[in-house]
């Protein structure tokens, strides 16, 4: 499995044959500038909730390739209107895809379209794969439901908001590795814009201290899993 970190929260999963793309927000987010999301590969798009900084770039790249829609029930539908093919979820619910099992789980967040209509309650996705196990937490608070991703699911990496502000920071995501029992992290939604600036070493460092791996990837950087 390789992760290649796009900027803000969007991840380019490949996982065998198949590319996952998740909240795809690139072309409204200048420090992503030098990634062309015209060349960018998708066969399911994955999008944890409404906000544009999630959706912006998946109506387009999902017409453009093809790709499915995979997210709550009323962002489905949502794209659906726009004749984009979906696969509608909503919490607690797993489903076996070509790449592998998805269960979309809870965030503490709020999900709104730009316009402000219902974009459905927001989630997280646990990734489970016969040869790996991810879990996407999404826009979140810490919260005690992540321990319940530990009692079924033994994970290779968890990829957490570490920005604070909207979501949990730098700390919060160190309890939520705790909670979900995942020494290696995967941060994201950080640095995008002056609310969820962080300092890299302080935050690498309180992770190292508890010996645990926190990986800060540069946009358009990999990661093997």
């Amino acid at each position: 499995m390789k992760i290649t970190f796009l900027g803000h929260a969007t991840l380019s999963i490949e996982i065998n044959d198949f590319t996952l793309l998740v909240d795809p927000f690139i072309s409204g987010n200048e420090k992503a500038a030098h990634i062309n999301i015209e060349e960018l590969k998708a066969d399911y798009i994955l999008l944890t909730h409404a906000h544009q900084d999630h959706i912006l770039d998946a109506e387009s790249i999902a017409k453009r390739t093809g790709a499915k829609i995979i997210s709550n029930y009323e962002i489905v539908m949502h794209y659906g209107s726009k004749g984009i093919e979906g696969h509608p979820m909503n919490h607690g619910g797993s489903w076996q895809f070509e790449f592998g099992s998805v269960k979309y789980v809870n965030a503490i967040h709020t999900s709104s379209f730009p316009d402000g209509s219902y974009g459905g309650q927001p989630g997280g996705f646990v990734i489970d794969t016969s040869d790996k196990t991810i879990y996407i937490a999404g826009d979140t608070a810490l919260t005690y439901d992540m321990k319940l991703i530990s009692e079924e699911f033994n994970l290779d990496l968890a990829i957490l908001p570490i920005g604070d502000n909207f979501t949990m920071g730098v700390d919060d995501a160190l309890k939520a590795s705790d909670f979900v029992k995942c020494n290696t992290i995967l941060g994201y939604h950080f640095n995008t814009f002056g609310y969820i600036e962080i300092d890299h070493d302080i935050a690498k460092r309180k992770f190292s201290d508890k010996d645990k791996d926190l990986v800060l990837l540069g946009i358009g950087e990999s990661l093997e899993v």
